[in-house]
C-alpha cells in the first residue's frame, strides 16, 4: 500500500484536493540524508537505476536500498532523449529484453499509479535503399519467430499513416517501411518520477546531489562508496550511470569496453497536429515524432569523437535537418525551439552490458548506446534479477562482460543499421 506521504493518485483524490485548494498534496518522493550502510547501493537515479531499485523491491522484497545521484533525479540521459519505444530488433537477445520492456511499458502507468503518458502510436523505420528493404523484410521474419508483432508496409500504406511524408525524394526515395503498431513514445520525466515515487513509498532512499568520489574494496569485494555526502557502506553495488560507467569502473579497479559520446536532438516550435506516428530514417540518421505539445521532436546522430558534453551543436542541427527536409519538406519552415545532447555509452557490438564484474558484488548496467530509454523497464527487471541472485536470468544471460573475450557479439549495429 502507498504510504500516507504520497497517497494514492485517482480521480477521487483530485476532486478532494480541488475542494481543499490543493493544499493536501505531498511530495512525490522523500529527500532523506544517507544512512551509514545499505544492503544495496545503486549509483544513478535515472530511469535504469530507479527501475532496478523498483523491481528489486517488487520482485524480490529487497528495499534496504539507496539510489544515489550526483545531480538531480532524471537529469541525465533519461531527460535527454527522443522518447522512442520499440522492440523490433533482429537478434534474439535484443528482441527478448526490448519486448519485455515494451510489455512493461504498456501497463506501467497502472503499475506505478503514475501517468507516464505512454502513447502506442506506432513506429515506422523507413527503407530508403534496396539494402534496407532486404534488411527490414528479414527483420519481419525474425520478429515473427520471436513473437514480436511487426510488418512490412509498402509506400502507399506508409503515405496513409504519414501524410506529410515525401515518398519521391531525389536522393533517398521511400521504398517502404518496417512497421510496429505497438511502438510509440512515453513522457521521459514521468517515467523517472513514477519509479522514484514508487521506490520512495517502499522505504528506499533516493539521495540527490551525492557524487561518488571513490569505491572501497577489500579482498576483491565491495565495501562502500565514498561520496560528497560521506561514506556509504553496502553489501552490493550497482553502477547504472550510462556514459560515466567507465569512470566509476576505474574507481573500482577494472575497465569497461565502452566509449562515451554525445547524442544530439532538438525540437521545433509547437504546431498543429500533423503526425501521429514515430518515423525513423536510418539512411540519413534522423528520427521524427510530434509531442503532445505540438513540437516536432527530431533526433540526430552522435558526435564523431569521444566527449562528455550535454550541449547540442550547429553542425548536427544542420546535418540532421538537411537530411530530413527532403523526406519531410514541411519542417524547412519551422523554427528550432531548443537543442540538447546526452552522454551515451557505446560498446563494440552496440548492445548493452548487464553483468557481474571482476569485483565481487559489483554489478554494471551500461552500454545501451542511443536506445536506453526504450529499455528502461526491461533493463531494471533483468538487473534486479542479476543483483538479487548474483547471476543473470534469461534476459541478461547473453549480456555479460565475458562475451567480448569469448567473441559472442550481439551485433545490432549491423542488424539494425543504426547504433540503436
Amino acid at each position: 500500500m502507498p504510504s500516507p506521504r504520497s497517497g494514492h493518485y485517482s480521480i477521487f483524490a483530485i476532486a478532494r484536493e480541488a475542494f481543499r485548494q490543493h493544499t493536501g498534496w505531498q511530495r512525490a518522493w522523500a529527500n532523506p540524508e544517507p544512512r551509514d550502510k545499505y544492503k544495496v547501493v545503486i549509483v544513478g537515479a535515472g530511469g535504469h537505476g530507479l527501475a532496478t531499485a523498483y523491481y528489486l523491491g517488487k520482485n524480490f522484497g529487497i528495499t534496504d536500498i539507496a539510489v544515489i545521484e550526483k545531480g538531480w533525479l532524471g537529469g541525465g540521459n533519461t531527460g535527454r532523449n527522443t522518447t522512442i519505444i520499440r522492440s523490433n530488433y533482429l537478434q534474439d537477445p535484443s528482441a527478448a529484453i526490448y519486448n519485455k520492456s515494451l510489455q512493461l511499458y504498456e501497463d506501467l502507468s497502472q503499475d506505478l499509479n503514475y501517468n507516464i503518458m505512454f502513447s502506442p502510436r506506432g513506429l515506422i523505420m523507413l527503407a530508403q535503399t534496396e539494402h534496407e528493404v532486404r534488411g527490414y523484410k528479414r527483420t519481419v521474419y525474425a520478429n515473427n519467430l520471436q513473437g514480436v508483432s511487426t510488418e512490412w508496409i509498402e509506400p502507399a500504406r506508409l503515405k496513409e499513416l504519414v501524410p506529410i511524408i515525401n515518398l519521391d525524394g531525389p536522393r533517398y526515395p521511400v521504398l517502404g517501411g518496417l512497421y510496429q503498431a505497438r511502438g510509440g513514445t512515453a513522457r521521459h520525466d514521468a517515467v523517472a518520477w513514477g519509479y522514484a515515487r514508487a521506490c520512495s513509498d517502499m522505504g528506499m532512499h533516493i539521495i540527490q546531489n551525492c557524487e561518488v568520489q571513490g569505491i572501497e574494496t577489500e579482498a576483491g569485494q565491495v565495501r562502500a562508496v565514498n561520496t560528497s555526502k560521506g561514506r556509504i557502506g553496502c553489501d552490493k553495488l550497482a553502477l547504472v550511470v550510462a556514459g560515466h560507467s567507465s569512470q566509476l569502473a576505474e574507481m573500482a579497479g577494472f575497465r569497461l569496453p565502452i566509449e562515451s559520446v554525445a547524442l544530439q536532438a532538438l525540437v521545433s516550435e509547437p504546431i498543429k497536429p500533423c503526425m501521429d506516428v514515430v518515423v525513423m530514417a536510418n539512411t540519413v540518421h534522423g528520427y521524427l515524432s510530434q509531442s503532445d505539445k505540438g513540437e516536432m521532436v527530431i533526433g540526430g546522430g552522435t558526435d564523431g569523437f569521444n566527449n562528455y558534453t550535454q550541449r547540442g551543436s550547429w553542425h548536427h542541427v544542420e546535418e540532421t535537418v538537411r537530411a530530413l527536409v527532403e523526406t519531410f519538406p514541411m519542417i524547412s519552415r519551422l523554427k528550432m525551439l531548443r537543442q540538447w545532447g546526452g552522454i551515451v555509452d557505446m560498446t563494440g557490438d552496440r548492445s548493452p552490458i548487464l553483468s557481474t564484474t571482476p569485483v565481487d558484488n559489483i554489478f554494471v548496467n551500461c552500454g545501451w548506446g542511443t536506445g536506453g530509454f526504450k529499455a528502461i523497464p526491461g533493463s531494471g527487471w533483468a538487473m534486479a534479477e542479476l543483483i538479487a541472485n548474483g547471476k543473470p536470468g534469461p534476459l541478461a544471460a547473453d549480456y555479460g562482460l565475458n562475451r567480448f573475450r569469448e567473441g559472442r557479439f550481439i551485433d545490432e549495429s549491423v542488424a539494425a543499421g543504426v547504433a540503436h
